[in-house]
C-alpha cells in the first residue's frame, strides 16, 4: 500500500490544515481555502475542498462588518472568550486533578474524558503542548518552563476547583497508588 502522493496529504491531515486555517483567520470563500492550502504546499480542488467542509461541519457565519466567512459551530472564527467555554467544560466535567512534573491529569465521569480534551486542545490556552485523552481521564502536557504544579493550579481555578479537594497521586513503595488530598 502507497501513501498518498507528494503534496497530496491524507484526508485526515488536509481536514486538519482546514480546521487550523477556519480557526487562524476568516476564510470567505472556498476558492480562498484552496490558495491557502497551496500556499502552505497542500494541492486541493475546490470540490475536495467543498466535500471536506461538509465533513468538518463548517457553516458561514456572519462576521462584523456583515462579510460572511467559513466556522466551525464548535469554535466560530470570531468566538467572543474561548476561555469562557473552556471555564464552563471544565467547570462541568473535571472532579479531579493532579500533576507531577510537567504533567497534570484530570479525572471526568466515564465517557467524559474526550470532551474536555478537545476543549482543551480548541482553546489555545498557553503552556499546553497538547492532551491526550482516555475514557475518564485526560493527561494534559504542559511545557516545562511552566510546570505541572502550575498548570494544574491554573486549570483547577478554570474549572472553580479548590485545591482542597484536588486529589495527587503518590506511588508507594510497593507500587500501588494511594490518593492523598492536597
Amino acid at each position: 500500500m502507497t501513501g498518498p502522493a507528494p503534496g497530496r496529504p491524507t484526508k485526515n491531515q488536509r481536514q486538519h490544515r482546514i480546521t487550523k486555517l477556519l480557526e487562524s483567520r476568516a476564510v470567505t470563500s472556498q476558492a480562498q481555502l484552496v490558495a491557502l492550502l497551496a500556499a502552505e504546499g497542500v494541492e486541493a480542488t475546490q470540490t475536495t475542498v467543498s466535500r471536506d467542509l461538509e465533513d468538518l461541519g463548517a457553516v458561514k457565519v456572519r462576521l462584523p462588518g456583515g462579510d460572511t466567512a467559513y466556522a466551525l459551530p464548535e469554535l466560530p472564527v470570531q468566538q467572543i472568550a474561548p476561555e469562557d467555554h473552556l471555564r464552563r467544560v471544565l467547570g462541568e466535567w473535571v472532579v479531579e486533578v493532579a500533576h507531577s512534573a510537567n504533567l497534570v491529569v484530570l479525572r471526568t465521569p466515564p465517557g467524559s474524558a474526550h470532551v474536555v480534551g478537545s476543549a482543551l486542545d480548541r482553546s489555545g490556552l498557553e503552556g499546553v503542548i497538547g492532551t491526550v485523552a482516555g475514557d475518564d481521564t485526560v493527561l494534559v502536557v504542559a511545557v516545562e518552563e511552566m510546570g505541572g504544579a502550575a498548570m494544574a493550579a491554573h486549570l483547577r481555578d478554570v474549572a472553580g476547583i479548590s485545591a482542597g479537594i484536588a486529589v495527587t497521586q503518590r506511588i508507594a513503595l510497593n507500587g500501588k497508588s494511594e490518593g492523598e488530598h492536597v
